[in-house]
C-alpha cells in the first residue's frame, strides 16, 4: 500500500476522526525515521527540494525546535517565522500573512496559534499542506502522536493500557488530541483534576473524569502530567500554587498507587514542584526525554506523509 492509501489526507489538523489506520501508519513511519537521529549523518534525502515553513504565534521550545530539526534532516528548505519578528507586529492579518507565503509557494505551512480553529482557517485557504503545532486550548496533533509513539515504545502496545492524564485538563490541547487519538488506538483514558480545571464535556470526550487524582493513578499503565497553563487563565481557577502541588502533585506517595511498571510523562515545559516532583520527573519510570527525542521522528514521519510523493517509502 502507498503512503496516500495509508494516510489519505492533505492536512493534519487534529487527532479528532483521525482513524487507526492512519494514526498507526504515522506512528509506524515514525519508527523508520526514529534511528536517523541516532546516526553519525542525520539526513536523508527524502523531501529535498520541497519547502516547510513554521509559523509561530506563540512561544515554543520542543515544537518548533523539532519541526526545524526534521524538515532539516528529511533535507527540506526550512524557513522558521515568529510572530513576533513578523509584520504581525504591524497590524497584518493571518489571512494576509498565508496568502503573502503561499505566493512564494511553500509545500507545507507549520503552523502555531493562539486562536482554536486557527490552523483549520489557513488550510481552507492555501494550496500548501497545513500541519497544527497548536491551536489555543483545541489540538495538538503531532504531541498526542509523539505520545502514542514513546508509549508504544516504552509498553510495546497501546491497546488495553490505562492512562492517567492529570492536571489542567480544560486549558490542554495535549489533553484532548491525546484522548481522541488513544482511545482510538485501544487504551482507556482517565481525566483528573480540579473541577475548575475539567472542561464541562471531559466524560463526553470518552475519558472517565475524576476530581482527585488518588483513584485516578490506581492501576494506571502510564501517568501523563499535564502543566498549569496561568497564561490561558483570566479568572480565579485555583487558590495558589501550593494548594495545588499539595492536591494534584506528582509525588512518589502518589505514583505508588499506579502499576509498579508504570511510566511517566509531560508534554513539557513543566513547572518543578507544582504538577510534578523534581525526583519523579528526572527519575528511573520517567520517559520525559524520551518524548522529546520522539518528537523529531514523528514530526519527520508527518511532514514525509503530507509532502513526499505518492510511491515513495520512509528509509529503512
Amino acid at each position: 500500500m502507498t503512503a496516500r492509501s495509508l494516510y489519505p489526507h492533505r492536512h493534519l489538523l487534529g487527532m479528532e476522526g483521525l482513524d487507526a489506520v492512519a494514526a498507526t501508519s504515522l506512528l509506524d513511519a515514525a519508527e523508520s525515521f526514529f534511528d536517523v537521529s541516532r546516526r553519525a549523518v542525520r539526513k536523508v534525502p527524502t523531501l529535498r527540494g520541497r519547502t516547510v515553513i513554521n509559523l509561530f504565534y506563540e512561544a515554543s521550545t520542543r515544537t518548533r525546535t523539532s519541526f526545524e530539526l526534521a524538515g532539516k534532516r528529511l533535507s527540506a528548505d526550512v524557513i522558521n517565522i515568529s510572530a513576533s519578528t513578523s509584520s504581525a507586529v504591524k497590524g497584518e492579518t493571518l489571512l494576509d500573512t498565508v496568502k503573502n507565503l503561499e505566493a512564494m509557494q511553500p509545500d507545507v505551512l507549520v503552523i502555531r496559534h493562539p486562536a482554536s480553529g486557527a490552523p483549520h482557517f489557513v488550510a481552507a485557504r492555501t494550496r500548501a499542506a497545513v500541519i497544527n503545532a497548536g491551536d489555543g486550548t483545541h489540538e495538538h496533533p503531532t504531541q498526542a502522536l509523539l505520545d502514542a509513539f514513546t508509549i508504544r515504545r516504552a509498553k510495546g502496545k497501546i491497546a488495553g493500557l490505562t492512562v492517567a492524564i492529570c492536571g489542567d485538563v480544560l486549558h490542554s490541547r495535549v489533553a484532548r488530541s491525546n484522548v481522541h487519538l488513544l482511545r482510538t488506538l485501544g487504551a482507556k483514558v482517565r481525566f483528573a483534576g480540579p473541577l475548575t480545571l475539567m472542561p464541562p464535556d471531559a466524560a463526553a470526550l470518552g475519558a472517565e473524569v475524576f476530581s482527585r487524582i488518588e483513584p485516578a493513578l490506581e492501576g494506571a499503565d502510564v501517568v501523563m502530567m499535564l502543566r498549569v497553563q496561568n497564561e490561558r487563565m483570566s479568572g480565579t481557577f485555583l487558590p495558589s500554587t501550593r494548594e495545588y502541588s499539595r492536591t494534584f502533585g506528582l509525588n512518589a506517595a502518589r505514583l505508588a498507587l499506579a502499576r509498579p511498571d508504570a511510566i511517566v510523562m509531560h508534554p513539557g515545559p513543566m513547572n518543578r514542584g507544582v504538577e510534578i516532583d523534581p525526583a519523579i520527573a528526572d527519575g528511573a519510570r520517567s520517559v520525559i526525554l524520551d518524548q522529546v527525542e520522539a518528537g523529531v521522528a514523528v514530526r519527520m514521519a508527518v511532514l514525509w506523509r503530507l509532502a513526499a510523493e505518492a510511491h515513495e517509502a520512509p528509509p529503512a
